[in-house]
């Protein structure tokens, strides 16, 4: 079966996803977390990504991402999984494949979107309960959002930047956003379009998308397509 192709479209932001293989750690000590975090700053300099959000978990990263040319973003992932698997078997003194397949992405609408996927990154510690509040994992971009400390890694999306006129403001009404948390709907349909790779955002955006890409960028409904012919005529 062929391999489904990226989606990239440029000044699009991307949610991206890389988990290890069979769910191991792909950081297995401070040292691994700040060479990926060095790999990178790299990576998103050398090829001109913006990065928007992230967090680094013990066995899969997420990031949102954001670049003016298409297929730059594919670079950059590439450059950084390859560097990174290299380095972390030669320091642990093991051979093999680290990466599950391919990273995953989808493209997100920016108009109303781009938050929601930013307060699902920064809260996944406190989903995988490996710590109680957001703040607490050391390695996310919500120390930036929340005002507590620079990160000259993330460039802040316009829609964070609209939040407030002041960096106060800002970081204070994200804060209350990031606290509400995310609904169980919201939950699953950013996973289920990360899975699928499709574009999540309103109807007119995914049609915007797939009469500039001629492919579908929807979900696809759950199961088997019912054949013509066959349906269930329910009673009223």
């Amino acid at each position: 079966m062929p391999r489904q192709p990226r989606i990239e479209v440029p000044g699009i932001p991307m949610h991206v996803t890389q988990r290890g293989v069979n769910r191991c750690a792909i950081f297995l000590d401070d040292s691994d977390r700040h060479h990926y975090m060095h790999l990178l700053r790299d990576a998103c300099a050398d090829h001109g990504v913006l990065l928007h959000a992230y967090v680094l978990m013990n066995n899969h990263v997420h990031l949102l991402v954001c670049a003016e040319q298409a297929g730059v973003v594919s670079r950059a992932m590439r450059a950084i999984g390859q560097r990174y698997v290299q380095a972390f078997n030669q320091r642990h003194e093991r051979s093999g494949p680290l990466w599950q397949g391919r990273y995953k992405s989808s493209l997100v609408d920016s108009e109303a979107y781009a938050l929601r996927v930013i307060r699902y990154i920064e809260l996944n510690p406190v989903r995988a309960a490996m710590v109680a509040t957001p703040e607490a994992h050391r390695w996310s971009s919500v120390h930036l959002h929340l005002g507590l400390k620079p990160d000259a890694l993330v460039t802040p999306h316009p829609l964070y930047t609209s939040l407030g006129d002041t960096a106060a403001e800002r970081s204070h009404i994200y804060r209350a956003w990031l606290l509400s948390g995310t609904q169980d709907e919201e939950l699953a349909r950013i996973r289920a379009h990360l899975a699928q790779q499709k574009a999540l955002g309103h109807p007119r955006f995914q049609t915007m998308l797939e009469k500039t890409l001629n492919h579908p960028v929807a979900l696809k409904p759950r199961g088997r397509p019912t054949k013509k012919g066959t349906e269930v005529i329910k009673r009223a």
